[in-house]
């Protein structure tokens, strides 16, 4: 077996860390910026032991100072440098969108070509113990609606490492969506130097009688709804979403014409949210073909609050898919199904087990 071909069993984080450990040895124009990045916690373990590759030059200490530091990574961007910063949550980066938007996404266009910014940008999102609306918000609609930035959102550990490469030989500023409980999943990742498709979403799952799109720890809660559904002989088509932008459904839209149902699942507000759009883009080319009108799984309207009392149904979960695709299918629930298999968590809002913070 060449050493391409090896693999091993390795978490999300295990491979984003193995990503730069691979990107800072090949690459020495590959910097990496943080508040925080000398934590022990190491970023929930996606950064340790990369100053041993990177050295005390490579690897940054910044002040607490959003708009300068990502001010100061789109300057060496576009001075032949690869900069990552890494936020430790999607709330940091909004003291930096004048850096984002007006020059790092607008860089190519603005200069008629002459110059890029190709950063990455790392923006952890996600929920637990009661994070509250301060800290529970996920806003890739936000970023994806920025013409000029690339935005991604992925949950396996082998697209974690590939699309993560993949985005570091691209020229275009990209945006790296990471729910904080997707760092725990554990699959097989190519041992050594690979890229992975940033084109477009990806099929997981074969069915024939529902499209179910979703979108980073959601695409779990869509395997756990087919998984349910078999019993019943319901299979889905799941689309695990990965690429936000430029967003790409022409593989969707050959599902949905083939099982005349579409539901999405995603982590924002439903309001102008992913899931929004997809349907949108979706129901002109599809219209002959749907079955019934699309559903749109997503936050409710509001912030989300920090009290476990008042958590319950507001973030998507495989129940609400089940429910969904009973509704479409006008399938009834007998004594035989019980949906209390579904339930993700013992406690609401509570993280993996193996979760360990910072916060």
């Amino acid at each position: 077996m060449s050493k391409s071909n090896i693999k091993k069993i390795m978490s999300s984080a295990q491979a984003i860390n193995d990503a730069l450990k691979i990107a800072g040895t090949r690459d020495k124009s590959v910097i990496l910026f943080g508040e925080g990045i000398n934590d022990p916690a190491s970023f929930f373990g996606t950064t340790k032991g990369l100053k041993d590759i990177y050295g005390s030059k490579r690897i940054i200490e910044m002040p607490i100072s959003e708009n300068a530091l990502t001010g100061i990574a789109v300057g060496a961007a576009v001075a032949g440098k690869r900069p990552v910063i890494s936020f430790h949550r999607v709330e940091f980066a909004l003291l930096a969108m004048e850096q984002i938007i007006n020059n790092a996404a607008k860089m190519h266009y603005t200069s008629n070509g002459l110059h890029s910014a190709p950063i990455i940008i790392r923006l952890i999102v996600g929920r637990g113990w009661g994070q509250g609306p301060s800290h529970s918000q996920s806003l890739e609609s936000m970023f994806s609606a920025i013409p000029g930035l690339r935005v991604f959102a992925p949950v396996f550990p082998n697209d974690y490492k590939g699309m993560l490469l993949a985005a570091l030989d691209d020229n275009s500023p990209c945006i790296f969506i990471e729910h904080r409980w997707t760092h725990y999943i554990k699959g097989e990742v190519n041992n050594d130097y690979y890229t992975s498709d940033i084109l477009g979403p990806q099929k997981i799952n074969e069915g024939i009688n529902c499209t179910v799109v979703a979108v980073s720890i959601s695409t779990l809660e869509a395997i756990r709804a087919a998984e349910f559904l078999k019993k019943i002989d319901v299979s889905l088509d799941i689309f695990d979403m990965r690429v936000l932008s430029p967003i790409n459904i022409d593989e969707i839209i050959d599902s949905v014409k083939k099982t005349g149902h579409l539901i999405t699942v995603d982590l924002g507000v439903k309001s102008y949210g992913v899931g929004s759009e997809i349907i949108s883009q979706l129901i002109p080319k599809t219209w002959g073909y749907l079955k019934k009108p699309p559903v749109q799984i997503g936050l409710p309207n509001h912030p989300i609050p920090s009290s476990r009392g008042y958590l319950e149904n507001v973030y998507p979960n495989s129940k609400m898919i089940v429910n969904a695709v009973f509704e479409l299918l006008d399938l009834k629930i007998n004594t035989e199904i019980n949906l209390d298999d579904l339930d993700s968590n013992t406690e609401i809002d509570t993280p993996n087990p193996d979760f360990r913070g910072p916060f």
